[in-house]
């Protein structure tokens, strides 16, 4: 069993890092393709239908990510033509314009703030993230760092009440009111903000760094607000969509509702595309709300002439993504279809309570680690992990803040960071170059470091006294 594991994974660290291996060395595809194929020959499955229906499971499981990556690469070209990346810099500019620290811990609070709010790190780097991107690189940085800030940011900002997924996740398997685990996530998040932008600045920011000339803005925010908002209005179209859909009960969610004015056999659309492998990511709200910004964007009169530019341009601009996306999927569909998943689940049945923190401690990290995902850790883990452990006398909010927390940092951690492949597409597509997404997600994993040891830590502290 630990065979199927560790074997994967071996394979996978040698090719990422032994550059000097022929062919494959170094290359992303090549390692999660490898990986992938190792997990389905040790769980058995030999036959070549068996590793296209391992691929075809995987690409289900992230179809709507790829869509991401796709549209997500459109609007930001749109984004580009449209004037929206230009006006949004220039207020950046004119309001925290000299000093390049400040402008990155602004951009960071900022991509916190939109992350608390509409509770999705996809939707806090799509709405704000990549309208960052130019300040940043006009600053001198990597497109590497670029994607890191822009992940770390939306990721810290996702598990930030009031609207946390990942925390609201961990409650409900517990049964208890999730306003009571959030109160604590305040602290733990907030307070790894604020130590994230101090790491930033002071080991990724040079201290000689100064603002280029032409980011030094003779007007004020205000008046620059006032000459140019018309740019802006695809990104207040796109705003106003995903915080509609992210309100509770989906009592404001049009999105969804106009889709579903439309039945196939009686049912609506939004349902039917659900049920349909890889077209179900036309039904993700996040994604149809970057589709109808994009349809807006593209009737605007800066567009006209301009529509088949930007999607070709976009999609020109995640080719290279495109294949860590693909090679992705294989490998994830091949952890699941060859029992590397089940695997590290049966690993921590049967332990004593430190050993069952640590040991499915560790389970939720790798498992969001190799799926990309909280939710997965979340589901195959705490979901018994959570209750046993309530169960032998630990407080349900420690124990729901340790199970957000650490399925969260495996999320930010390598390999399968799907937020760093997303982003990492954005910046390409705006940069002009290929941004290599193992290195941004090793940026990233400050954000994992902060989540996984406030998660451990928080599950060995006194009680949480408030809320009953």
């Amino acid at each position: 069993m630990l065979a199927r594991i560790i074997v994967p994974l071996a394979l996978m660290l040698i090719v990422l890092f032994m550059r000097k291996l022929p062919l494959i060395g170094g290359r992303t595809w090549a390692a999660l393709g490898l990986a992938g194929f190792a997990a389905l020959l040790l769980g058995g499955l030999w036959s070549p239908l068996e590793w296209l229906k391992a691929w075809f499971d995987g690409l289900d499981r992230i179809a709507w990510i790829i869509g991401l990556a796709v549209f997500g690469s459109i609007y930001a070209q749109t984004q580009n033509e449209v004037g929206a990346i230009g006006t949004v810099l220039n207020l950046l500019r004119a309001k925290f314009g000299r000093s390049p620290k400040g402008l990155i811990v602004v951009i960071l609070i900022t991509l916190s703030i939109a992350g608390s709010l509409l509770g999705d790190t996809y939707a806090a780097a799509t709405v704000v993230g990549v309208l960052t991107i130019g300040a940043m690189a006009d600053l001198g940085l990597s497109g590497e760092l670029i994607t890191g800030i822009i992940a770390i940011g939306a990721a810290m900002g996702s598990i930030m009440p009031p609207i946390t997924q990942s925390v609201f996740m961990s409650a409900s398997m517990l049964g208890i009111d999730p306003s009571r685990a959030t109160q604590p996530a305040y602290i733990t998040v907030g307070v790894g903000i604020v130590v994230i932008c101090l790491v930033v600045t002071k080991f990724f920011i040079k201290k000689d760094m100064r603002m280029p000339e032409e980011l030094l803005m003779d007007k004020k925010a205000s008046q620059i607000f006032r000459e140019e908002w018309r740019n802006l209005i695809p990104l207040f179209v796109l705003i106003f969509c995903v915080v509609c859909c992210a309100v509770p009960g989906g009592r404001l969610d049009f999105v969804t509702g106009t889709l579903n004015l439309i039945k196939i056999k009686g049912e609506p659309l939004a349902a039917v595309l659900a049920g349909i492998p890889i077209l179900k990511m036309l039904s993700n709200k996040i994604l149809l709300c970057i589709i109808i910004a994009t349809v807006v964007a593209c009737c605007t009169g800066a567009m006209r002439g301009k529509v088949l530019h930007c999607i070709v341009g976009g999609v020109k601009s995640i080719r290279s993504s495109l294949m860590t996306q693909l090679s992705l999927a294989f490998m994830l569909g091949s952890f699941y279809n060859g029992g590397v998943i089940d695997a590290i689940q049966q690993l921590t049945e049967g332990l004593n309570a430190n050993a069952l923190i640590i040991g499915g401690g560790l389970a939720l990290l790798i498992i969001g680690m190799l799926t990309g995902t909280q939710s997965a850790p979340q589901s195959a883990i705490f979901s018994f992990l959570g209750p046993t452990l309530v169960g032998m006398g630990f407080h349900p909010v420690n124990v729901a803040i340790f199970g957000s927390h650490v399925a969260s940092a495996g999320q930010a951690a390598l390999p399968a960071n799907l937020l760093v492949v997303v982003v990492a597409s954005m910046v390409s597509s705006q940069i002009g170059r290929d941004v290599k997404p193992m290195k941004a997600m090793l940026y990233s994993c400050i954000c994992g470091a902060w989540l996984g040891g406030t998660g451990f830590l928080m599950i060995y502290l006194p009680a949480w006294p408030f809320g009953g």
